[in-house]
C-alpha cells in the first residue's frame, strides 16, 4: 500500500510537470494552444492511473504553477477558472473510472467524456463567479464558445489520444497493481 501511494506521488509530478511543459508545443501559435487544451492531457491521465485525489491534486496546481511560473494562462481569471476545471477533470477521471469492474474501452470513454462535461460546467461556474468579481458578464455565448464551440479540436485530440495513451500503459504493464 505504502509502495503505490509513493508511485501515485512520484507519477502525480511527472503529470504536474508534463502540464507545465507541454503547452509550450503550442505556445507560438496561442489559438492552437487554446484549441487542443494540452494541459488537460496529463491531468486527465493522472486520475485515470493515479485515482481522484491525486487527479484532484494535479489538476488544482498545473494551471497555477504554470501561471506563476511562466506568465500563461494569466493567473487572473484564465488560470484560476482553470483550477477548478483540471480539478474536476481530475476527479472525475478517477471517481467514475474507478466505479468500472471492467478497465475496457467503453470504460474509458464513458468515463473520459463524463469527466470533460462536468468539467466544463465547473469551469462555466467558476467562469461566472470570477467574471461577476469582476464586474464583466459571463453569457451563455461565451460559455458555449468556451467550453464546446472552440474546444473541438481538444475535444477530438483528448478522445484519440488519452486512451490510446492508457492502453499502451495498460500493455506496458504499468498499469497493473
Amino acid at each position: 500500500m505504502k509502495r503505490k501511494r509513493t508511485q501515485n506521488i512520484v507519477l502525480s509530478g511527472m503529470f504536474i510537470a508534463v502540464g507545465l511543459v507541454l503547452p509550450f508545443l503550442t505556445g507560438q501559435i496561442p489559438q492552437i494552444g487554446k484549441a487542443l487544451s494540452p494541459m488537460h492531457i496529463p491531468v486527465l491521465l493522472c486520475g485515470f492511473v493515479c485515482g481522484w485525489p491525486y487527479g484532484l491534486i494535479v489538476g488544482f496546481l498545473t494551471p497555477l504553477l504554470r501561471s506563476a511560473l511562466f506568465h500563461m494562462p494569466v493567473m487572473f481569471p484564465t488560470a484560476v477558472c482553470m483550477a477548478f476545471e483540471l480539478a474536476t477533470y481530475g476527479a472525475a477521471a478517477g471517481a467514475i473510472y474507478k466505479l468500472f469492474h471492467k478497465k475496457n474501452l467503453a470504460a474509458i470513454y464513458i468515463t473520459l467524456i463524463a469527466a470533460m462535461l462536468c468539467g466544463r460546467v465547473v469551469w462555466g461556474i467558476a467562469s461566472i463567479i470570477v467574471y461577476g468579481i469582476q464586474g464583466n458578464p459571463f453569457t451563455m455565448q461565451m460559455f458555449l464558445a468556451g467550453a464546446f464551440i472552440n474546444a473541438v479540436p481538444g475535444i477530438i485530440l483528448h478522445l484519440i489520444l488519452i486512451p490510446a495513451i492508457l492502453f499502451a500503459l495498460e500493455r506496458s504493464g504499468v498499469l497493473r497493481d
